[in-house]
């Protein structure tokens, strides 16, 4: 059977649409192409043929000399057409918001906005042809099938219909939208405020004129559509969703007095209008957007009066009635409220926010589980974390920028290395400053020579690293990090603020209410304790963090009272100071670009929740001021700490202001809450192996390993993300249809739909969203040859797949259970299951998706039962003297894991028993260099360093 790919397609439009994206074409084609034809044709060349001179000005002017002008300007209007149509082509392709304005061309301009729009829908117009040429095409019956289930998609019309009614405005009430602060690095714009809440970026335009030069609550006025503030009040059109419906009377000051948060937001990327009740008594909840499916940013529309999945023509009603069954029971179990609360109480925000952090944690928690697979025995798996270990992982995959962190990372330390060639000490960075685009290193004094790819900005004050030129440099692991100090205070508008506690060169005084504080210095030793960039450093704590040495036992110690810290701060001080001076180098900033200083240089950072005594804080003071210049800080809370270099301000609501830095920001805070669930998550990290029963026989599964079964999808998770068969579905709506589906294929005991919202929406999403998408995913998996759905409810309204839907994991499972059964056949049924591994996991899913995965033990069952499948077909191809098929064996569970080492002892083992003596030693090269440049351990385990030396004859090594 020749297999048959899912084709993606653009959003459907409407026949309109398409007569108007030609017209549209077709103008832009006669006044690009068509004007300067014609003026070539009947006018000629603009240039005059002897070229121009003064003497053109003495000259008679005649009628061809008025034609001659009048084509001139004709030209130059023409080229100022072709500027807009550019400008207007760039955004509309990048969707890059508000387009560069051309000068003098405000008419011009708003011409081509209309045509380039109209072109532009043109491409996605085209999927309405789309279903139509397939139907002419010679169908086989399963594409006869998807070809009925389009006749399903009539009702939505409807649907959107009554979405609109819902959303219509009441009498003396009007809508609004409150600009919000940033979120990380993100903050927002007209363009996405349109897309949000008018389901299009390109209405922006009706945001603007509704608002212009109207007061907002700051006093200041709409001037520029690319410039908003955040805390302004914008009236909305009467269409707009996700916004609050307040009083028509109401003024804007009191607007966001009552309503300073955005509307109630469910889940991380589909946001829902929020009443005044107070206001508006009669407005009722509107129901989801009409076109958006949550995360995935697809669309659907359901009414809120009637959340059942739509059935296809040859479903029984059986299963219609299960499925509305289960939707009652929802409905119920909410108490009149058409939300479904996902898996998350109180999801953890700050957690999540602490982009820098969450990266750092990551990587130290797939390090701390890359060491429990060297104690794994086999038959067992890793444990998984559970209840509020696993919403701390998935606030960290959701918020956790790698890149940011490799940025960072690279960039300072190829600084430091070109520096150091240079002969130049590095400069004195007191804050710097990440975006998705650049990283900048405010310094001070300015210096206007910065090495590249780093360029010097305002005249020295700033140097900057784009992220394209960052990340095109290597790592640089044998560069010591200049600058391990830095570390986040915070987010800004536009970016995160770093602060380096050296530059300080004093005590840094943290001043705030006690939780807030609290919060903060536990941000700060989190990321501290395991970033990428402040290496062969020492953490102090004192009065909190002793369950941080579960994360990073070798930066840190912790002490009850500053008396227990200060005889180490102090030994660690005179230390430097004798390298110093028996170095002769000027400063150990200076040393490090070098790499010439030993351990007793590195940095001590004394983070301290405990107020210092007045002989405590004259201690400090002089620790700080002992010449030890850039190679320690000390941030101490308490009030009024004398002789602090720096105070840092936290404010109830947790802005960080640092005065002597002029920097005021959204402060990085770890609440206590949250840190607990960091902590658990490391615990469960700990944990020891729990052992796998049995696989349970599959039906299902077992008759699909009838070599005559067809199926009629087949999805397949033993790597990418691939699911075989379905009709067409369009691009934008792919992701969250394939990641319910992979849900269920994962969970085949069936998923009740409050379950599926609580893995899908992990902060919650409305019950008509939740069932559009059910409904959407049934339409598009279609029916099977039996007129069955491929996705049905079962009497208890769970969720289930079809019989001939085919998951290459069930098989895997079916396959390695038989394999036990008959010694005769082991082998080869082993060998058919990992056939069928081609990668990690879902791997290569999409970011910020699939967060059920961080607390679901079948990730690391998957991983284990592949691993120990792979070990014994290996072990038994070895023994039959078959050393080529037992490496390959080795290889298939390394597709799955290549983490796993007694896997790549497996693959030594075999490549010993070749004989050759080049594959041994390419393998050992290869297991080496794959060591070296892992992202959680660079070593391999004790066993393994042992089998090499054991395998490999040492001239052997010594000549690899």
């Amino acid at each position: 059977m020749s297999p048959r790919q899912a084709v993606h397609i653009k959003a459907r439009r409407s026949a309109a649409d398409v007569v108007f994206g030609l017209l549209a074409v077709l103008a832009l084609a006669g006044l690009i192409g068509g004007v300067p034809y014609a003026l070539v044709r009947y006018f000629g060349s603009p240039l005059p043929e002897g070229g121009f001179s003064l003497s053109m000005l003495t000259q008679d002017v005649g009628l061809s000399s008025v034609l001659d002008m009048l084509a001139v300007v004709v030209w130059l209007a023409w080229l100022q057409l072709v500027a807009c149509v550019v400008v207007e082509l760039i955004a509309g392709i990048r969707r890059a918001g508000v387009p560069a304005r051309v000068p003098f061309a405000s008419g011009p301009q708003a011409l081509a906005h209309r045509l380039v729009t109209a072109a532009l829908l043109l491409f996605a117009a085209t999927a309405v042809i789309a279903p139509a040429v397939q139907a002419l095409t010679a169908a086989t019956p399963h594409q006869h099938t998807a070809t009925a289930v389009v006749a399903q998609q009539a009702p939505e019309a409807e649907q959107v219909e009554q979405a609109r009614e819902a959303l219509a405005p009441v009498q003396k009430t009007k809508k609004v939208y409150v600009v919000q602060p940033p979120h990380g690095r993100h903050h927002e714009s007209l363009w996405e405020i349109a897309e949000k809440c008018l389901g299009e970026g390109r209405r922006y335009k009706e945001i603007y004129q509704l608002n212009q030069h109207r007061e907002q609550p700051d006093g200041s006025k709409l001037r520029m559509a690319d410039l908003i503030r955040v805390g302004w009040v914008l009236d909305m059109p009467d269409d707009a969703i996700n916004v609050h419906v307040v009083s028509q009377d109401q003024d804007r000051p009191e607007t966001l007095h009552r309503h300073p948060d955005k509307p109630v937001e469910l889940d991380g990327d589909t946001h829902y209008a929020q009443t005044d009740a107070d206001d508006s008594p009669e407005v009722t909840k509107p129901a989801a957007k009409a076109g958006d499916v949550g995360g995935a940013g697809g669309s659907e529309a359901a009414p809120t009066h009637t959340p059942t999945v739509q059935q296809s023509p040859d479903a029984g009603e059986a299963e219609t009635t299960a499925v509305v069954k289960a939707h009652q029971q929802d409905a119920d179990s909410t108490a009149s409220s058409d939300v479904v609360s996902g898996v998350v109480e109180s999801w953890p925000d700050f957690l999540a926010a602490a982009s820098l952090a969450a990266a750092g944690l990551l990587a130290v928690l797939g390090g701390r589980r890359r060491r429990q697979l060297w104690d794994r025995a086999f038959g067992s798996r890793l444990p998984n974390p559970e209840g509020e270990a696993a919403v701390a992982e998935m606030a960290l995959l959701l918020g956790a920028d790698p890149h940011g962190s490799r940025l960072l990372d690279v960039g300072l330390r190829h600084l430091s290395k070109e520096l150091a060639k240079q002969g130049r000490t590095p400069p004195t960075v007191f804050a710097a400053f990440l975006a998705s685009t650049h990283l900048d290193l405010w310094i001070h004094p300015p210096e206007k020579e910065a090495p590249a790819p780093w360029a010097a900005l305002d005249g020295g004050r700033i140097w900057r690293l784009t992220a394209n030129d960052g990340h095109r440099l290597p790592d640089l692991p044998d560069i010591f990090a200049p600058y391990p100090g830095l570390v986040s205070l915070g987010t800004s508008d536009a970016g995160r603020v770093l602060v380096d506690l050296e530059a300080a060169q004093g005590l840094i005084n943290l001043r705030g209410r006690s939780h807030v504080v609290s919060a903060a210095l536990a941000a700060m030793a989190v990321e501290l304790a395991t970033n990428r960039w402040s290496d062969h450093m020492r953490l102090v704590l004192v009065g909190f963090g002793e369950e941080l040495s579960l994360i990073a036992p070798d930066r840190i110690s912790v002490h009850p009272t500053l008396a227990e810290a200060l005889p180490e701060l102090e030994a660690r001080a005179a230390d430097v100071s004798r390298a110093l001076q028996a170095s002769g180098v000027g400063s150990v900033l200076t040393g490090r670009s070098r790499g010439v200083y030993g351990e007793a240089w590195m940095p001590v950072y004394l983070l301290t929740a405990v107020p210092p005594t007045e002989a405590e804080a004259a201690r400090l003071a002089e620790l700080a001021q002992t010449g030890t210049r850039l190679s320690s800080g000390y941030l101490v809370a308490g009030e009024e700490i004398r002789g602090a270099s720096w105070t840092w301000e936290l404010s109830p609501d947790g802005r960080a202001r640092v005065g002597a830095l002029g920097l005021d920001v959204h402060g990085q805070l770890l609440p206590q809450q949250q840190y607990a669930q960091v902590i658990e998550l490391f615990r469960a990290a700990g944990q020891p192996g729990v052992a796998m029963e049995d696989p349970e026989p599959s039906g299902p599964a077992a008759s699909q390993l009838h070599p005559g079964f067809r199926p009629s999808v087949d999805v397949r998770v033993l790597g990418s993300v691939e699911i075989v068969g379905p009709r067409p579905l369009e691009e934008e709506r792919l992701p969250l249809c394939m990641e319910l589906v992979a849900y269920i294929a994962t969970h085949p005991g069936g998923v009740h739909p409050q379950v599926l919202a609580g893995a899908l929406w992990p902060r919650g999403v409305e019950a008509p969203v939740r069932d559009a998408t059910i409904a959407r995913t049934r339409e598009w998996l279609g029916i099977d040859s039996e007129g069955r759905s491929n996705l049905f409810a079962d009497d208890q309204g769970r969720l289930h797949l079809g019989p001939e839907v085919r998951v290459d994991w069930l098989v895997f499972r079916e396959l390695v259970r038989l394999s036990r059964s008959d010694p005769a056949t082991e082998a080869a049924r082993l060998g058919q299951a990992l056939d069928l591994v081609r990668g990690p996991f879902l791997h290569g899913h999409p970011a910020g998706r699939y967060l059920w995965l961080a607390g679901d033990e079948l990730v690391y069952e998957v991983s284990a039962r592949v691993s120990d499948a792979a070990r014994r077909l290996s072990q038994l191809l070895l023994a039959a003297g078959d050393p080529a098929r037992a490496m390959t064996a080795a290889q298939a569970g390394l597709r799955m894991s290549d983490e796993d080492e007694p896997l790549w002892r497996e693959l030594l083992r075999a490549a010993h028993a070749t004989g050759d003596v080049d594959t041994l030693r390419h393998w050992v090269e290869s297991l080496r260099r794959w060591a070296a440049t892992s992202r959680y351990q660079g070593r391999l385990v004790p066993e393994t360093e042992a089998l090499i030396q054991e395998l490999l004859p040492a001239p052997a090594r010594a000549a690899g």
